[in-house]
């Protein structure tokens, strides 16, 4: 077996060493007499899964007591719905930053609910930069300020936490634990766990108490946040909570989100710097807005992106095709990308170039 370099959008690439502890136990987990997939959600041997997994969750983000970490599954698209469906009562308004597909998506599920409106929007520059905030609305008497932390189709990122007078609910599935985040300016943070923390399948939602005390009520029991905060309501995705408690243990093992961060920074600095250094390649994203997570570029033609996609994978390098809507090159380097592998795409790159230049 030979296992390739992998720029996969999501699901993303994992630990090599989290996916052999994976497989060293896949069989029987502890003394379980079974596999994690096979034993009861309710369990001790879960039940230690899930406690491990909140209390790392809560040391690397320094989070107080008052903050409440659920499991949930339908993915952060189900958080489009799930949020507004909570928080956006009659006469209540939510304030929402549209800076790619996947905020637009947020913005027209709460649409569906009561009244949200759009405070500033990417979309006049096909998305290619993140809005600077002296030039968002006024978002006064907003339930809260919905934004979306990195944008994995078009390549950009806030590089940190907005600071407006609002209440913020983040979609941080593509970047959560990659960055810093303030988290004491949220009383909502969910994210997506296929792209940057574990295997699809979960989503883990943190929701600060007094936010959650400002739910409206009647709300369906499923879609109630309340619901999965005062108990194990219902079975959750067991093996993805388990890989992701492994995932945490690595980054904390790694040195926490500090040490992610400059990770993070150096393979992305190392990238750009070879989209930037003749004009064969060409960044999608404005420099001040670019991605540390997923690396957006176009070559000179379509035909070009078209053999560099097919030459790439056949030299080991999967999963480079920008997204259907966008076309072009895209490599998502999230926290498990290791440098070497994208040193491995640099290389590639300066071989494609010299043949094809």
């Amino acid at each position: 077996m030979e296992r390739k370099h992998n720029f996969s959008a999501g699901p993303g690439t994992l630990p090599v060493e989290v996916l052999e502890e994976v497989q060293a136990e896949m069989l029987e987990y502890q003394d379980a007499g079974a596999s994690v997939m096979e034993i009861s959600h309710r369990s001790p041997q879960y039940a230690a899964v899930e406690a491990s997994a909140r209390e790392q969750l809560k040391t690397l983000l320094g989070l107080s007591e008052d903050w409440q970490i659920l499991f949930l599954q339908g993915g952060a698209s189900m958080q489009f719905y799930q949020v507004p469906l909570n928080f956006l009562g009659e006469g209540d308004v939510a304030d929402y930053v549209v800076t790619g597909s996947w905020a637009k998506k947020a913005l027209a599920e709460a649409k569906k609910i009561g009244d949200a409106r759009l405070v500033a929007s990417g979309e006049e520059q096909q998305f290619s930069a993140i809005p600077a905030i002296d030039t968002w609305s006024n978002f006064e008497g907003a339930s809260y300020l919905h934004y979306t932390s990195n944008n994995t189709i078009f390549g950009t990122q806030f590089k940190s936490t907005p600071i407006v007078d609002a209440t913020l609910v983040c979609d941080a599935s593509s970047d959560f634990l990659g960055q810093a985040i303030d988290v004491d300016k949220h009383g909502l943070i969910y994210a997506g766990a296929q792209k940057n923390l574990g295997p699809a399948g979960v989503t883990i939602v943190l929701v600060k108490d007094d936010f959650l005390a400002r739910r409206r009520g009647d709300l369906p029991t499923m879609m109630d946040y309340g619901t999965h905060t005062s108990k194990l309501y219902n079975t959750p995705p067991v093996f993805a909570v388990y890989v992701v408690e492994k995932i945490l243990r690595w980054l904390t093992n790694l040195g926490g989100i500090s040490a992610m961060q400059q990770r993070n920074e150096d393979k992305a600095s190392v990238l750009y710097e070879r989209i930037d250094r003749t004009e064969f390649y060409r960044g999608t994203a404005d420099t001040a807005s670019r991605s540390l997570m997923n690396v957006t570029f176009r070559l000179p033609t379509e035909d070009l992106e078209a053999a560099f996609i097919d030459y790439a994978k056949t030299s080991g390098l999967l999963s480079l095709k920008g997204h259907r809507s966008v076309g072009g090159i895209r490599a998502s380097i999230y926290n498990a990308c290791e440098p070497a592998t994208v040193e491995a795409l640099v290389s590639f790159m300066d071989e494609f170039e010299r043949l094809h230049g």
